[in-house]
């Protein structure tokens, strides 16, 4: 459950601590840095930089000219170096000149920095919204990864952070900045369709990847896992127990794809009808766990049924459901993930790769856009763009907190249905299960000590 803050400061804490660990307490609001000229280049730092935040830094952040890479921090110390090391090198090579940049096994010290504007957190999804409220505490602008969190009443506090320090939020969601996919949710938003009446969203359930079993081993010296498991459960290690895989797929450190993949399709959804699915639902339906014997222990299919008080139905399903059965039949072009539309006066079909419809001055229009074998080409390196220009006021929040909270809501409420095998009833406006306590454990989780908000 959440806890009260602490006022203990951060250093009087780590020279208390054995372990030294600042994760509990977080340094005082800075003001923000950012309050800069229109042509001045905003400072990033970037937390959590495996193969997902590495891969953002290198191709959506490090490209730009209207900001300034300055921080890593990871708790492996061979990621958070070669991070640097290539902003380095990209900026030696393109003749940019910027502070040196440094790097960070806490991230409290690289969020005390005061000129530093804003942060890109990729950490495992159970850092997420820790972290973040760490971050509009002290004063910065935050570009969070996918999927939200864990805990509701987490989300709250990061609601009211985000208000209290004047701090621009961007939920990494980068299908936002592809060309293709605004023109569908423009459509869809302007009433081609008609009235929306029902939503189908399909998603991966899971990787095709054995479930490890973990054998315990030391700790290695450049990994700090206790920083890593964080607000989690600390587990014995071993290395299969820090993959990727393995923090979708736990229950400890996520809710499987329900969450990691379906946000997106999720978030398509919201982006394009989000009146028709901000109000109170019912969820029911069924689904699978990963085979007793490994790590492994999320959901990884599932057939969900959910229905809005605004009349909007949703069937969210698993990719081998939605692709092998027949909810997909009415489709030309199929993709991994989706989100289809169907109004009184047909339907649109999006994805990243993929643009369709039943109405035919609208299909004609995806048409154009398709190459040969159906694929749209629609990049979304700008989403980092897009971020920047937030901080600077030029533009308004892409993709903000409250359409965030809104779709992985969907996600947890798909997980409490199938692990309570009851229909339940959400009300976003109490944040509750209704009439089901019980059911609403499984959206608050405890927070390890001092890990905490």
């Amino acid at each position: 459950m959440v806890n009260k803050k602490n006022t203990v400061s951060r250093r009087e804490f780590i020279k208390k601590s054995s372990v030294g660990v600042a994760g509990a307490f977080l340094a005082p609001t800075i003001l923000s840095a950012s309050a800069k000229g229109a042509n001045d280049r905003i400072l990033i730092g970037h937390i959590g930089v495996g193969s997902q935040g590495t891969g953002e830094l290198q191709w959506w952040f490090t490209p730009l000219d209207t900001a300034l890479q300055v921080a890593t921090c990871d708790p492996f110390l061979d990621r958070r170096k070669a991070a640097a090391e290539y902003v380095t090198k990209e900026y030696k090579k393109r003749g940019v000149k910027a502070p040196k940049i440094k790097t960070y096994l806490d991230m409290d010290e690289l969020l005390e920095r005061s000129d530093i504007d804003a942060v890109h957190i990729t950490t495992p999804d159970h850092w997420h919204v820790l972290a973040a409220i760490k971050a509009a505490r002290a004063g910065k602008h935050i570009y969070l990864a996918n999927p939200l969190g864990l805990s509701y009443p987490n989300y709250t506090i990061l609601e009211k952070e985000i208000a209290a320090n004047h701090v621009k939020f961007q939920y990494g969601t980068q299908q936002r900045a592809q060309k293709h996919l605004q023109i569908g949710i423009d459509m869809v938003r302007n009433g081609l369709i008609g009235e929306i009446e029902k939503i189908d969203v399909w998603a991966p359930g899971y990787n095709d990847v054995p479930s490890p079993v973990c054998n315990e081993v030391p700790v290695p010296k450049d990994f700090d896992y206790d920083r890593w498991t964080g607000p989690a459960p600390l587990n014995p290690y071993c290395p299969d127990r820090v993959t990727n895989n393995s923090s979708w797929f736990q229950w400890d450190y996520s809710i499987g794809f329900l969450g990691g993949w379906g946000a997106h399709p999720l978030d398509v959804m919201v982006w394009g009808a989000k009146d028709q699915v901000k109000g109170s639902y019912t969820c029911e339906g069924v689904g699978e766990y990963w085979k007793p014997g490994g790590m492994y222990n999320n959901i990884r299919g599932w057939d969900i049924h959910i229905e809005y008080d605004s009349g909007v139905k949703l069937h969210f399903a698993d990719a081998d459901r939605a692709q092998n059965g027949n909810m997909l039949d009415y489709l030309k072009y199929k993709e991994g993930d989706g989100t289809t539309f169907f109004g009184t006066k047909g339907w649109i079909s999006l994805a990243r790769g993929k643009a369709e419809s039943n109405i035919p001055e609208l299909e004609k229009k995806f048409r154009e856009m398709r190459d040969e074998k159906g694929n749209v080409h629609s990049p979304d390196k700008h989403i980092a763009q897009y971020f920047v220009d937030t901080v600077k006021g030029n533009r308004a929040e892409t993709n903000p907190l409250d359409e965030a909270i809104i779709s992985d809501c969907v996600s947890h409420m798909s997980n409490i249905a199938i692990r309570t095998g009851r229909k339940i009833k959400w009300d976003p406006v109490k944040g509750e299960v209704v009439g089901d306590p019980e059911a609403f454990k499984w959206f608050v989780r405890d927070m390890r000590e001092p890990y905490t908000v």
